[in-house]
């Protein structure tokens, strides 16, 4: 179960039930003080389990309505100057390296379908860059979650 105990996992449970949820909110909720819960907060911070405190932004409400995902191959020697290069699109939120047959597939966002043709045409134009095979996203149908995850873990400990 990694360095999880259980005051943690059910801390993490009442934070994915509340994202929003103060420090105040949470040691009501779980009927600790709010100094036990704020240092476990600072400790899980630490240790890395919270990915982002970003606030996720729809695409769409910033005029970007097409969402793809490109698979990319590429050459293995190229892969860091290859991601810089990802990184510098505006047009890509999100890129995950794979093992098997593709290397990187990459979440874009477009204008259009034209806009959506030339951000392909960016990354095939950078160097080590092979392949490109482009899948349009048609809706999600399970979002980002961690919540079965989370209730595993409990049963496990």
């Amino acid at each position: 179960m990694g360095s999880l105990d259980h005051v943690d996992l059910e801390l993490l449970n009442a934070l994915t039930e509340d994202h929003r949820a103060t420090v105040v909110a949470l040691a009501d909720r779980l009927g600790m003080s709010r100094n036990t819960v704020q240092a476990r907060m600072a400790k899980l911070e630490r240790s890395g389990v919270f990915l982002s405190y970003e606030r996720a932004i729809a695409p769409r409400e910033l005029g970007f309505p097409i969402e793809a995902m490109i698979s990319v191959t590429v050459q293995q020697a190229d892969l860091p100057r290859i991601t810089e290069a990802l990184a510098r699109l505006p047009e890509v939120v999100q890129v995950h390296g794979l093992s098997g047959p593709v290397d990187l597939l990459v979440r874009t966002a477009a204008r259009d379908t034209r806009h959506l043709f030339d951000v392909d045409a960016r990354i095939l134009a950078i160097e080590g860059v092979e392949r490109t095979e482009t899948s349009l996203v048609m809706g999600e149908v399970i979002g980002y979650r961690v919540r079965p995850l989370l209730e595993e873990a409990r049963q496990e400990g």
